[in-house]
């Protein structure tokens, strides 16, 4: 039988084993061909139509107008998630052309499941385990097929784009929602809740031995029962298992100088990205980036066994990684408070050995100056260091609960579409707490992802009592799904609905003065008010600017006076601790 555990991808064909329409474009080109989108389609058509374990489930649509697929792999041919998560199953979901260009995972897919029902051995890891393989998540990026986008890539001859129907990134999108493809994830996401999801992806940026490299969870992210089993269990045996198979692995080259010889970050995967979005619910998510210079076949291959050894983990370890998901839950809602922003310790650093090759800088042949170059000649194995010790930037206490003006009954709608419980309050009702006030915040000059989001945003807490009226929306701190909660709810935090522009109209002043007529308002003011005129004062004598520029003087007593709009830069979601 034709076994691609043989690892030379497509030298050992048996015909008597599988009928001409079970080998893939890729298999049939000898490498060098990846699937289009419907050759990808109609390759798990036939694999549902032949085998009662694979179902091909489509779910709502995706910005081109097609649906997302969800080809899925059941041992007992039961395909409903929560039947699923009765039997104990563990559920590996699989991204594939989130980035279209880089399409290594979509083939590497389509043979491990056409294997997996057809091989005896790889369908015993399999026995508890579903696979739900997202074949093509661009479905807008794989149908630009080009052969010029990818510059730095080494094949296949053809390939999606990076951006997908309406020119958006997906993997910048995961709490945005900018897209169908997104929506219509969270969707595939929270009801199949995976226990460990891997991205694939292709690489950008140095040269190095490797073939594949990932992007693995951040301890500090993680809580500590999942990073305690994820470092002692998890990590090194996937090294392990993948150097048996000849393919060691090392962590994503995110080079602190560079090259790869001043050392390696890993950086802090946000919600925008899907690792980060699938940490918040305890998922083990992973980020898998194969070497854009390795050759098409190669890079596949490594793919294959990632993803084959990655079950073989969650044949042996499946029933304690949902056991500790269980427990992290749990732990959430027993939490008093959460980070939500981390920065990089770099004081610390892990060593770990590297197999790279020499680097220089040359005269170029193109231009007047000097290049980078890596010699091939001169590979080596040396230690490097590995910064991935993170030092929080943020931390908040978990409030008892939000507040959603019906105003916004959209984020209510946003937040239960990721699993949050949410509820429409039927009577009047007072509550003591706190609003927001954006202090400061930094927007991007540029446009980034279809927004002009913020950073750095700054808040003051204001006590404040909310006068609740029919409609409104509570949000419960003590639920399963605070980490999200907070990471989009909160401003300050990476990617929250504020910093992604959600709420910008309410940085906007309606309403002004003319000076000439205020200035015997402020008079007035100013008399009536002495703690405001000797805070102006003490103001124009430490501030030397402030005293130079009456006008903004002027702004002072305004913005302390009943006339400035109580509304202006206060956040509306009302926060009750």
């Amino acid at each position: 039988m034709y076994r691609f555990l043989a690892f030379h991808l497509f030298y050992f064909f048996s015909f008597l084993a599988f009928s001409q329409n079970l080998q893939t474009p890729f298999e049939l080109s000898k490498g060098t061909q990846t699937a289009t989108y419907q050759e990808g389609i109609g390759f798990y058509e036939q694999l549902d139509k032949q085998y009662e374990e694979i179902k091909l489930l489509q779910y709502g649509t995706s910005d081109a107008g097609f649906p997302l697929h969800l080809a899925v792999y059941s041992a007992d041919g039961d395909f409903e998630p929560s039947s699923l998560k009765q039997k104990g199953r563990n559920i590996f979901l699989v991204i594939n052309a989130i980035h279209a260009g880089e399409p290594d995972g979509v083939d590497a897919s389509m043979m491990l499941l056409r294997d997996i029902v057809t091989d005896n051995s790889l369908k015993k890891i399999c026995k508890n385990t579903v696979i739900a393989v997202i074949p093509f998540y661009s479905v807008g990026g794989v149908l630009q097929r080009n052969s010029v986008g990818r510059a730095n890539q080494n094949g296949p001859a053809s390939y999606g784009f990076r951006g997908n129907a309406r020119n958006y990134d997906l993997n910048r999108d995961f709490t945005k929602l900018d897209t169908e493809n997104a929506k219509t994830f969270v969707q595939i996401f929270q009801t199949w809740q995976p226990d460990v999801q891997i991205d694939n992806h292709v690489s950008n940026g140095a040269d190095y031995q490797y073939t594949m490299t990932y992007i693995f969870p951040n301890l500090a992210e993680l809580n500590p029962e999942i990073a305690a089993y994820f470092k002692k269990e998890f990590q090194p045996d996937l090294k392990n298992l993948m150097k048996k198979k000849n393919e060691e692995i090392t962590p994503y080259v995110e080079t602190k100088d560079e090259t790869p010889d001043g050392g390696l970050i890993q950086d802090f995967s946000s919600p925008r990205f899907s690792n980060g979005y699938a940490t918040l619910f305890h998922t083990l998510a992973f980020v898998a980036e194969t070497h854009m210079l390795k050759s098409f076949d190669k890079r596949v291959e490594a793919t294959y066994k990632l993803m084959q050894s990655i079950l073989e983990i969650l044949d042996k370890d499946g029933a304690k990684i949902r056991k500790n998901r269980k427990k992290a839950f749990e732990y959430d809602q027993k939490e008093k408070s959460f980070v939500l922003d981390w920065k990089i310790d770099f004081s610390k650093s892990e060593m770990i050995d590297f197999k790279g090759y020499e680097a220089s800088y040359i005269s170029s042949k193109v231009t007047n100056g000097k290049r980078l170059f890596y010699d091939k000649q001169k590979p080596y194995n040396k230690k490097i260091p590995f910064y991935n010790v993170y030092q929080e930037k943020l931390r908040l206490e978990k409030p008892k609960m939000y507040i959603i003006p019906k105003l916004y009954s959209h984020i209510a709608k946003i937040l239960e579409m990721n699993g949050v419980k949410v509820s429409k309050i039927q009577k009047n009702d007072t509550f003591k707490g706190f609003y927001y006030y954006i202090k400061n915040y930094q927007t991007s000059q540029k446009p980034y992802e279809g927004h002009y989001p913020h950073q750095n945003t700054e808040v003051e807490k204001r006590a404040a009592t909310y006068e609740v009226t029919d409609g409104d929306w509570i949000v419960m701190g003590n639920q399963a799904h605070i980490r999200f909660i907070m990471s989009v709810l909160e401003p300050q935090a990476p990617d929250s609905y504020f910093n992604w522009n959600y709420f910008d109209i309410l940085l906007q002043q309606k309403e002004y003065y003319s000076a000439y007529v205020f200035e015997e308002i402020a008079e007035k003011i100013l008399k009536e008010n002495p703690t405001i005129k000797a805070n102006l004062q003490e103001k124009i004598q430490k501030e030397a600017e402030f005293a130079k520029n009456p006008k903004a003087q002027l702004d002072y007593i305004y913005y302390q006076s009943p006339h400035y709009e109580k509304h202006h830069l206060r956040y509306p979601i009302f926060r009750v601790e």
